[in-house]
């Protein structure tokens, strides 16, 4: 069992679904490949202990094709600092609590 992230367009992760293993093969295809032929949309395998992609999509995060990340919507914390640290989570130097962000979109 895997989870899988479906993209809009813009790269903005519009679904999440469990489907088979990644190891395995439909109609010869890998798995992103044959959900993404299937829907009509970019699809990407994610993890929900950050294995892969640094972090667990969700629907509103954005896939970033560059550094292969789902990066969490920038947060509103009322500072002009926000920066993305090396795991691709915000990050800001102004708050004393860390910026909370959904790594589970069912929790």
């Amino acid at each position: 069992m895997a989870h899988y992230a479906f993209l809009d367009e813009s790269n903005i992760v519009t679904e999440v679904i469990v489907g088979i293993d990644e190891t395995e093969l439909i109609e010869g295809l890998d798995p992103e490949t044959w959900y993404g032929n299937f829907r009509g949309q970019t699809c990407k395998r994610t993890s929900y202990n950050g294995n892969i992609r640094y972090n667990y999509a969700a629907i509103g995060y954005t896939y970033d094709p560059i550094d292969d990340a789902f990066i969490a919507p920038m947060p509103k914390c009322d500072h002009d600092e926000l920066l993305l640290n090396n795991l691709k989570r915000w990050e800001c130097a102004d708050c004393e609590a860390a910026l909370e962000q959904v790594s589970d979109p069912t929790a």
